[in-house]
């Protein structure tokens, strides 16, 4: 029998203070700290991403931060074939996997397994979302109803990425989402034990944090790194609407760069905006993991 490795994961909310514990929990440990949020993996907005600063990494060593270029796409399933590999490796180097990050799904892609649903192509995935685009809310989610009624079922029109997403799979592999999602998932490698450290701070001190990060980020250079990737954005070696573009903060400062807002009315929005993120997060850490 194997000898069974333990992989730490440190989760929760945004501005909880996870790449602290997990740092301390890599010193003690002789560990290796290795990405789990979706934004984080990508190269293009470290500050706004809130990625690890050159201090943390020559403290202890850090893996898949800044690992994609931003128009790469990252499902849960993709993440879960980039970072298995490497978890592997942290374990046969004889240090400890600590997995830090506040992408639920892409810890329950590690944990739970996955369903065997293959990658979408990019072009099949282009088509769909443009041809949502084209004929709107009510009338693609009709063209869904009509072709894939189980799955229809279970969305309502507005819910546009799971609609998009039942489409996009029917399109590229000619079944249901439903019939992938009944088929055996694939589970983690039998020698892996998980220990979970959920940080969950009481609310009014998971707010002051993070609206005491926004404007840190703002004072050590937000502004120019938003200006930086916008400028990306307008020569189009960046994609508009890549999922950095969904990065807490960017389109209000982007707003603000483009005369729109007053830079006190885009940080107090992008505040109020991390506030209620952070909080759905809290809820799902606590519901789901």
């Amino acid at each position: 029998m194997s000898t069974l490795a333990t992989v730490h994961i440190i989760a929760g909310p945004t501005a909880s203070g996870k790449s602290d514990t997990a740092i301390q929990l890599a010193e003690k440990l002789d560990g290796v700290i290795i990405n789990c949020d979706s934004q984080q993996i990508y190269d293009g907005l470290p500050l706004l991403s809130a990625q690890p600063s050159d201090e943390d990494k020559d403290r202890v060593p850090h893996r898949l931060y800044a690992t994609l270029h931003p128009n790469d796409v990252c499902s849960a399933g993709n993440y879960r074939e980039i970072a298995e590999p490497v978890i592997n490796e942290v374990i046969e180097s004889g240090k400890t996997p600590i997995i830090c990050g506040g992408t639920g799904l892409y810890i329950k892609a590690l944990i739970d397994g996955l369903s065997p649903i293959p990658d979408i192509p990019e072009d099949i995935r282009d088509a769909v979302v443009a041809r949502y685009e084209k004929i709107g809310a009510e009338a693609f989610y009709a063209e869904l109803e009509a072709r894939d009624p189980e799955m229809a079922s279970r969305f309502h029109v507005n819910h546009k990425a799971r609609i998009i997403r039942a489409m996009e799979v029917l399109e590229a592999t000619g079944k249901s989402l439903a019939e992938w999602q009944e088929m055996p998932r694939s589970g983690p490698p039998e020698n892996w034990q998980f220990e979970i450290h959920k940080i969950l701070p009481e609310r009014e001190d998971l707010y002051d944090r993070c609206n005491r990060r926004f404007e840190w980020m703002v004072e050590n250079g937000a502004l120019e790194e938003t200006k930086e990737f916008t400028a990306r954005l307008e020569s189009e070696d960046v994609k508009e609407g890549v999922p950095l573009c969904k990065a807490l903060g960017f389109r209000e400062l982007r707003a603000h760069l483009n005369g729109e807002l007053e830079l006190d009315e885009a940080i107090e929005t992008a505040q109020g905006i991390t506030r209620r993120y952070a909080k759905r997060q809290v809820t799902w850490f606590r519901n789901q993991l």
